[in-house]
């Protein structure tokens, strides 16, 4: 389909920013772009405003300016600013034990586990022991009791594991213990963060979205995974006693926001990984996080808490569900020297397939990338990379020579990614979360990709 139609890129980019056109635009050339959009906001300005493609490959049907697609875990990012909102209203300390705010949850070897372990991947609850399907997930009472009840892995605080499903349900049921009106996380989300702003971005997509705006995923074909994915995480996947299949295959699984009928479920809150939205949504949300947050009176203790450097647990950043080195805080992924974003002191989350949303407090910058063509790219995916080295090539260059031709270029073909030879070791080194529910897609059903 994309040899036989031509690519049109729509909106807008300020004067200077024309080189992150041109990224986006070789994306569908030159790196398989099927359809997706991206969105920069500088120091509180929207300067880049891109879509184009097709939301869906098998009708063909064209991205539009308000097509929204499932994000994956880059929803962990929008997540977590609810509880940063929590924090700058005074109702949660990060340095808190959990069952300071939730009496429950202080059983089974939780009582110490402090907010900021718990929203660092620290407290070893990846994985449910009892059954959890739709249905619980879906009776928000019923779900508090599974999620209190469960046991450790290992001792809170030791170790880091991808909490890839379960953080988001133990925080919402934190923030209904701390919000004065109860509220679920995706209720919360809708009424303080994104109706303020304005944002078309739902972590409990209503009913009233048609089917019409929602763009479906295109999953890379089973070859594709295999030969993308490290070996060792592409077996660990596949071995159901592994840290990643529990993590991430099942019970409840990565699988739960899609819809059979819908595309994507209705009425049901997946905060680690179930938002759908927009680019501009997340880079507008991520912009007011990276410009002083005036716009939801985020307190200024609150953002150089999410601006500070993860601390890890005693034995490291080593992820046991990833196999790899990555940095978490505070409900955010990290900037770190294996998996940089932005600059120093950024936070954000990307999801599976590419997306990617971040906030950059020292340049000003929100960022947001989504697609509906899932690759399978474990150190950072070259259409997100693409944008993202155009965006600082322009704003890291004199003003007077912003928009020349000698910038338009993107820096991903001049200089290489300090990350770049990571890809197809084995897993000494980072392994990027925007390919891990494509592992568990193999783990789960390969013969279903296409």
């Amino acid at each position: 389909m994309r040899a036989s139609r031509r690519i049109v890129v729509e909106g807008h980019v300020s004067a200077g920013f024309e080189a992150v056109r041109e990224a986006f635009a070789e994306n569908f050339t030159r790196r398989h772009e099927l359809g997706g959009a991206c969105c920069v906001y500088h120091r509180g300005e929207k300067v880049v405003d891109l879509w184009g493609g097709v939301r869906n490959r098998t009708t063909g049907e064209p991205w539009q300016e308000d097509t929204m697609v499932l994000v994956y875990s880059a929803t962990k990012g929008l997540a977590a600013m609810t509880l940063a909102v929590a924090h700058s209203r005074g109702w949660l300390d990060y340095e808190q034990r959990v069952c300071t705010y939730w009496p429950e949850f202080a059983q089974q070897g939780k009582e110490t586990i402090t907010v900021r372990q718990l929203l660092a991947h620290q407290a070893g609850l990846f994985a449910f022991d009892e059954p959890v399907d739709r249905g619980v997930v879906a009776d928000l009472d019923l779900l508090a009791v599974v999620l209190a009840r469960q046991r450790p892995a290992w001792a809170p605080g030791t170790r880091q594991a991808y909490h890839a499903i379960t953080l988001g349900f133990y925080e919402s049921e934190l923030l209904r213990r701390v919000d004065p009106h109860h509220r679920s996380l995706g209720r919360f989300f809708q009424d303080e963060i994104a109706s303020p702003l304005g944002l078309d971005f739902y972590i409990r997509l209503p009913e009233s979205i048609p089917d019409s705006r929602l763009a479906t995923l295109a999953k890379p074909g089973p070859l594709a995974m295999l030969v993308g994915f490290p070996i060792r995480l592409t077996l660990a996947a596949l071995n159901r006693r592994s840290n990643i299949h529990r993590a991430l295959a099942v019970n409840p699984g990565s699988e739960l926001p899609h819809d059979e009928l819908r595309i994507y479920a209705r009425n049901l809150e997946v905060p680690s990984g179930g938002g759908v939205g927009t680019a501009r949504a997340m880079a507008h949300a991520y912009g007011v996080f990276a410009t002083g947050g005036r716009e939801l009176q985020l307190r200024p203790r609150t953002l150089e808490a999410l601006s500070a450097p993860a601390i890890p647990p005693r034995h490291g950043f080593y992820d046991e569900c990833m196999m790899g080195e990555v940095q978490f805080s505070l409900g955010f992924m990290k900037s770190s020297p294996l998996w940089r974003f932005g600059s120093e002191g950024s936070f954000g989350a990307p999801g599976s397939g590419g997306s990617l949303g971040f906030a950059d407090p020292k340049s000003g910058i929100g960022y947001g990338y989504v697609t509906s063509q899932m690759g399978t790219a474990l150190t950072g995916d070259p259409r997100d990379l693409a944008l993202r080295h155009a965006v600082y090539s322009i704003i890291a260059a004199p003003h007077e020579r912003r928009g020349s031709r000698g910038s338009s270029a993107p820096a991903q073909s001049r200089r290489r990614a300090p990350w770049r030879g990571l890809a197809g070791r084995a897993a000494p080194g980072v392994v990027w979360l925007a390919g891990l529910e494509g592992v568990s897609y193999i783990a789960m059903s390969p013969t279903r990709a296409r």
